[in-house]
């Protein structure tokens, strides 16, 4: 199961607050259905006050009441398009000949400071629509500006957001994305103004920009054309003190032969940057996986950060009131779209994660070693030797960056799985106890 299979195979439930996946033609639940047979399910959120539940799919947008009863339904297509226009055929006219094509749903945020919904679909090169949250009115589309366009890629579940709130100041929108090549269009991670009026010129414009540096990262083209088919895929994201992350997929450039009829590696990274830094000078990356029984799994899944219940929290020795994160990885770094059935689950906690990224910051601002970035960085940088002083709280300064991690942050394995292909993973709380359960490819659920 993952949050963009296809609905008219399986059915959605729910079991409190955790999906579940039935296949058609299993014994009758007792749970409460939403089936859907038109068109496929890619996206989930649930509200964390009501627990209505808002469903992202291909051409539609659903609202259910928390026993999963229809309450709206919005159309978000077909419509004319062509991804070759740019910008869409709404804004100007396009050379191109125009097709009725779907609007997959890529992004699916709760905007609780401005009671809507963010919807974000792959039609018309990416644009957004802002919803009411209460009957799912339409309350703006911005689609003027090319800050408006985030990408045209329509592979759902390879795009990912987290809303910033700012008591008394702007909000902000940070956006990561497959570009499909088009670096000149868009870039590949970015920080956006969240404005409180969905028609405001400035929505979705860069936290950040000057003639020299702005709130974006995007694909150079020197690596493009060495690697015509390198992309990002932002596979989940969240914020943690004052601090985003992201995990992606990206195709690893020091396995990969240039010749593109070669075989393709790729390995998955935890991104983080500084929420106050509107120069991403705070950008580091590091290689993230897991090693069980000499077997190394590097194709992340998903994630899921919680905290640990009063058990877990005693075993690991951490506070309850720290991050975790659960993972699940597919074996081996061959296979990103059809990755292999063995996988598995694996626990982080943050505190590890920012140790070793603080580590890594630390020995660069002693001279020690290259910024070690090779996509982005298209020539090898040493590190400047500086006496400032690198602790948890670093943001970054103007030099030694952005930073890659050379050595792989290894999660603790949990549970291997060598026959259904886990995908999916959710965690709570449950009288102390940490309870996960894991979705699978099949549409089985472990617990």
């Amino acid at each position: 199961l993952k949050h963009h299979l296809s609905v008219n195979v399986w059915t959605l439930l729910l079991l409190g607050s955790t999906w579940l996946p039935l296949a058609e033609g299993s014994p009758k639940s007792p749970f409460r259905t939403f089936p859907v047979t038109d068109w496929s399910l890619t996206h989930l959120v649930v509200h964390n006050k009501t627990g209505e539940v808002y469903v992202g799919a291909v051409n539609r947008i659903y609202k259910l009441s928390n026993n999963l009863t229809l309450l709206r339904t919005h159309v978000t297509g077909p419509v004319e398009d062509n991804e070759k226009c740019y910008p869409p055929p709404s804004v100007q006219s396009c050379p191109h000949g125009l097709v009725t094509t779907n609007n997959v749903n890529k992004l699916l945020l709760v905007d609780y400071s401005g009671n809507r919904l963010i919807a974000c679909g792959s039609a018309s090169q990416g644009i957004c629509q802002f919803l009411r949250l209460d009957d799912l009115f339409k309350l703006g589309e911005p689609h003027h500006r090319k800050e408006h366009y985030l990408s045209s890629v329509n592979e759902s579940g390879t795009m990912s957001g987290v809303i910033i709130e700012v008591l008394n100041g702007q909000n902000k929108l940070f956006i990561g994305t497959p570009i499909d090549g088009k670096s000149e269009y868009f870039p590949t991670l970015s920080s956006r103004k969240l404005m409180a009026n969905e028609e405001n010129a400035e929505m979705f414009g860069f936290v950040y920009q000057d003639e020299f540096v702005s709130s974006q990262l995007k694909i150079p083209s020197d690596t493009l054309s060495k690697f015509p088919t390198f992309d990002i895929y932002y596979i989940y994201s969240f914020s943690s003190e004052q601090f985003v992350y992201y995990l992606t997929l990206q195709l690893d450039t020091q396995l990969t032969s240039p010749d593109s009829t070669g075989e393709q590696f790729f390995t998955s990274k935890i991104v983080r940057l500084c929420v106050d830094d509107p120069k991403f000078y705070s950008y580091v990356e590091f290689p993230i996986g897991c090693v069980q029984d000499g077997i190394e799994y590097r194709l992340i899944q998903d994630a899921y950060l919680t905290k640990p219940g009063k058990a877990l929290a005693k075993y690991l020795g951490i506070s309850e009131r720290e991050d975790i994160l659960f993972t699940i990885f597919s074996q081996g770094q061959k296979n990103r779209v059809k990755p292999p059935k063995e996988s598995v689950l694996c626990l982080f906690t943050l505190k590890k994660i920012k140790d070793k990224i603080k580590e890594r910051i630390q020995s660069c601002y002693r001279g020690e070693g290259k910024l070690s970035l090779p996509w982005l960085l298209n020539k090898e940088l040493g590190c400047i030797n500086s006496p400032l002083q690198i602790d948890d709280n670093f943001c970054g300064q103007d030099f030694n960056q952005p930073l890659g991690g050379t050595v792989t942050i290894e999660g603790t394995p949990l549970f291997v799985d060598k026959e259904d292909g886990m995908t999916s993973v959710a965690a709570y709380d449950y009288r102390g106890q940490t309870v996960i359960f894991a979705g699978t490819r099949s549409g089985k659920i472990k617990k």
